[in-house]
């Protein structure tokens, strides 16, 4: 008998069994260890779909989070390693800072050692990404960031560089050493050489150090990392052309710096030739500072800051650290969020096969309780089949995620998408608490899974569960007012949580709120089930009504299946709508924010590239060009803990903002005598608790500067805050008068083609810029949007299909175990056909109302996705869009799928004989 399992083949076999193993004093462990064995010997198919459902869910979490801990990992390796041996760095502006503040700094009491440096993302000819250039004193630098010193590495300086080995013997050649050995203050170690004979060696030693010196403070030298000079397919000897302006640098490639990271794409010049070379005279961007022995590093920082120009900050190591993770935090945290939800899906598919596995064994579990076997013995048995299945998922997911997260890390590099990463080429390395995690957190969503299960099955009284047709009765306890009662107080629950604020940045809450109201739905809809299908009129065809009396009369096995499709599809319509809504605001955002015909950009890439003023002139007298607009993009530090604040510089007419700016709010007209106006963005608002009307201050031009905050507007492309200045204000205030941007208006009947073609003829080095049209810039925009969601589209996929294998698992469950009602509809005339047409309308009607449950549910997930998860993670809003062509599709798929899948499970059940089927009928 096929829902006896292993145990044998009838109830007298099961039970003689049983009392022989029991005779022999067999140990529980034993008897339950091979009632075990043989159910997932007799299903091995729904064994398999319980494993590979946990695995899925594990082998996303634990591939996310090996992907972006690597990532993050080498990030912050690199950031440490262009810090070097700092204790503090005085960072500031993207604009730079007057150098007058070194001298200040380098004369502090506390300070044993400070290095300037220059640091500019120049766009590399040919290329789309900047290369990170720094200019340093090589002479400060070797006490402060050795790492930053280049190493000589041409042919020609080999001997040199030989001589310098043997000269400083085992010290090596380094930038100290080298200094050193110019002024001969190491002379006498030349002769304690390893090679004493080599001792006239010495001299060419001094002359190669010499050279080396000549070549660290050329003008025209520059030294890379190994990383650098691998992604640039260079060598020393080379020749690197920056754009500075929209005019080229060639830089000749002069050595290595020494290996600090593989994700290390840097350039290394000396100051004085930095700040020439690429227009930053008088200006720095960082001050490196080592502390005297004793000098806490956090005290010192904490005294410093008042005494610093208004935008300079000083920044700790720890500092670094979290503004670095802080840059993709809450992206990470939602990743890691939506891999659980694959977990999640599977522990509700592990719960609706062993609930309907312990329906089918009802009986079975009820005769090892009259033959002695304890409820606590059935409990244990069933929670153990559960952990079995999430051992063995837990241990196949890890090691599926450690395959996947290499695999994308190897071809994909560490960037998922969200643009957090992009350069970073990180390797997977195994991390054994990660790993611990989500074994734990397979197995746990297994054993959770099957508890339910179990205790039914242990509370089940031996006498009336020995009786056929006594199925039901789990779940109609399900059915209860206590059931409902707790689904009301999840939902309930989930609704105060999502009216919670975030916690430490982070949407906590609303991500307990998706979960208490994902509970609440499942606990309503055995309810839900009963009185929907009990409300259905019924059919004058025989096999119609003979399934609505099915699903009217005999709820239960129907609605645990629902549990499932619920879930998946609830979760699969939210982040439809989600994203939907997403990208619709994006598309809307987009079109008010390009209102021009034509745009141009001096650089895709970096801070080196911009539009002087005499480029500017030419663009707008070039004939076709009826108004030209120019923007200046920069960046300013309104807290050193949080990443940087963007500043746009562009034409606002502070009456009429609404004409350029997406606001949120009504717009505050300036009135006399109130400083300039600003219009911050959302995500400035949050960070930085601003509103429209306040009077803030920005740190410009080295001062503190006070703006009036005139209105909030919506931004989806800068995470930590931006603010809008009106051009004429920031050139006035702060005498920058380069842009990066430009917004062209064309004369009538003028094409951008025509356009273009003049303005790369007049402008000089106007074959560097880069132009576009608003619908080029709109595609490229929703290109990278797709991109950025296509982890997530993929952890949907994976839930979407565990909710269809726990479809298929179920219905088969169920099919097998009314293996004796189709017989006895077999004994009356029905024939195989049409019990087959029965169960595919089953399925069908079932999944409709999961469909619709979901739908209904994933509107309410939705929401917090769109007004609670995303306002609390990235500080912007939106409206919701529902794409109901989507939806539509996805809930006939899901219809169809669930009638294909009943009516392929019910071939086992419909190839038993009908006289075997009702043969052993109690």
């Amino acid at each position: 008998m096929r829902w006896f399992g292993a145990v044998g083949s009838s109830r007298d076999a099961a039970a003689a069994r049983a009392s022989r193993c029991l005779g022999k004093r067999m140990p529980a462990g034993g008897v339950g260890a091979a009632l075990i064995a043989g159910e997932m010997r007799a299903h091995p198919l729904r064994t398999l779909i319980g494993i590979l459902a946990i695995a899925a869910g594990v082998a996303m979490g634990y591939a996310v989070q090996l992907i972006n801990r690597a990532a993050l990992g080498e990030l912050s390796a690199t950031v440490n390693s262009l810090m070097g041996n700092a204790d503090i760095e005085l960072r500031g502006p993207r604009a730079g800072f007057d150098e007058a503040l070194y001298p200040r700094i380098a004369r502090l009491p506390e300070v044993a050692a400070a290095s300037p440096v220059v640091e500019v993302d120049a766009r590399v000819a040919g290329r789309d990404e900047s290369l990170k250039l720094l200019g340093v004193d090589v002479f400060r630098a070797g006490y402060v960031t050795p790492n930053l010193v280049g190493r000589v590495a041409l042919a020609d300086r080999a001997n040199g560089a030989n001589g310098a080995n043997g000269a400083n013997g085992a010290n090596g050649a380094n930038g100290a050493n080298g200094a050193n050995g110019t002024n001969g203050t190491n002379g006498t170690n030349g002769t304690n050489g390893t090679n004493g004979t080599n001792g006239t060696n010495g001299t060419n030693g001094t002359n190669g150090t010499k050279a080396a010196t000549l070549d660290l403070l050329d003008p025209d030298t520059v030294f890379l990392s190994p990383a650098a000079l691998s992604w640039l397919a260079l060598k020393p000897g080379d020749s690197l052309t920056v754009q500075v302006g929209l005019a080229s640098v060639a830089l000749r490639v002069a050595g290595v710096l020494p290996a600090s990271g593989d994700a290390v794409r840097v350039g290394v010049m000396d100051i004085g030739a930095a700040q020439w070379r690429l227009q930053r005279l008088g200006t720095l961007e960082r001050i490196d500072i080592k502390l005297k022995p004793g000098v806490d590093a956090e005290v010192f920082a904490h005294s410093l800051a008042p005494r610093l120009p208004a935008g300079v900050a000083p920044v700790t190591p720890g500092d670094n650290a979290n503004r670095t993770s802080m840059l993709s935090r809450a992206y990470r945290a939602n990743l890691n969020v939506l891999a659980l939800v694959a977990l999640f899906t599977g522990a509700f598919l592990v719960f609706t096969m062993q609930a309907l596995a312990v329906l089918r064994r009802r009986a079975q579990f009820a005769l090892l309780r009259a033959i002695g076997v304890t409820q606590r013995g059935v409990l244990w048995l069933v929670v153990s089949e559960g952990a079995i299945l999430g051992v063995l998922g837990a241990a196949a997911g890890l090691v599926i995620g450690f395959a996947f997260a290499a695999a994308v890390l190897r071809y994909a590099g560490g960037d998922l998408g969200g643009g957090y990463f992009e350069g970073v080429q990180p390797r997977v390395h195994f991390d054994a608490m990660p790993a611990a995690i989500f074994f734990a957190l397979g197995m746990a969503a297994s054993v959770l899974g099957s508890l339910a299960p179990a205790l039914e099955a242990a509370r089940a009284r031996p006498a009336r569960a020995l009786k056929a047709g006594d199925e039901e009765a789990p779940a109609a306890r399900l059915r209860t007012k206590r059931a409902v009662t707790a689904a009301l107080l999840a939902l309930a629950a989930g609704l105060v949580a999502a009216l919670l604020p975030p916690v430490a940045g982070l949407p906590v809450f609303g991500y307990l709120s998706i979960a208490l109201l994902l509970l609440g739905g499942v606990l309503a809809m055995p309810a839900l089930a009963r009185a929907v299908f009990a409300g259905l009129p019924r059919s004058h065809h025989a096999l119609p009504q003979l399934v609505l009396a099915q699903l009217a009369n005999a709820p239960g096995r129907a609605t645990i299946g629902l549990a499932g499709i619920v879930t998946s599809f609830s979760l699969m319509a939210a982040m439809a709508i989600m994203v939907s809504s997403f990208r619709m605001a994006v598309d809307d955002w987009l079109q008010l924010l390009l209102p021009a015909p034509l745009y141009l950009r001096a650089s895709p890439g970096g801070d080196s590239a911009f539009l002087s003023p005499g480029d500017q002139a030419v663009i707008a007298a070039t004939p076709g060009i009826a108004r030209a607009e120019f923007l200046r993009a920069t960046q300013i530090s309104l807290d050193a803990r949080l990443p940087p604040v963007s500043l746009l510089a562009r034409p606002i007419d502070a009456h009429h903002p609404a004409a350029r700016l997406p606001l949120t709010t009504a717009p505050r007209v300036p009135q006399a005598g109130e400083p300039p106006p600003v219009w911050i963005s959302e995500a400035a608002a949050d960070l930085y608790r601003m509103h429209t009307g306040q009077r803030i201050t920005l740190p410009l031009a080295g001062q503190r500067l006070p703006f009036t905050v005139a209105g909030i507007w919506r931004d989806y492309a800068r995470q930590f805050g931006a603010i809008v200045i009106d051009a004429s204000d920031y050139r006035r205030l702060t005498r920058d008068t380069r842009v990066t941007d430009a917004a062209l208006w064309l004369d009538a009947g003028v094409a951008p083609s025509q356009a273009i073609a003049r303005l790369r003829e007049r402008v000089h080095g106007g074959q560097r810029l880069e132009f576009a049209q608003p619908g080029e810039i709109r595609a490229a925009s929703l290109h990278i949007f797709d991109r950025s969601f296509a982890v997530t589209y993929l952890l949907e996929a994976v839930a979407v299909i565990i909710g269809l294998f726990g479809v298929g698992a179920s219905f088969g469950s169920q099919a097998l175990a009314r293996t004796r009602e189709f017989g006895m509809l077999r004994h009356i005339g029905v024939t195989r056909r049409q019990i087959a047409a029965m169960l595919a309308m089953e399925g069908a009607l079932v999944a409709l109302l999961g469909v619709l449950a979901g739908l209904t549910l994933g509107l309410g997930l939705a929401m917090v996705l769109v007004h609670v998860v995303n306002p609390q993670s990235f500080h912007w809003t939106m409206s919701l869009h529902m794409p109901w062509g989507l939806l539509a599709a996805l809930a006939s798929a899901v219809v169809v799928a669930a009638a294909l899948t009943a009516l392929l499970s019910s071939r086992a059940a419909m190839s038993v004989d009908a006289v075997r089927a009702v043969r052993d009928d109690w």
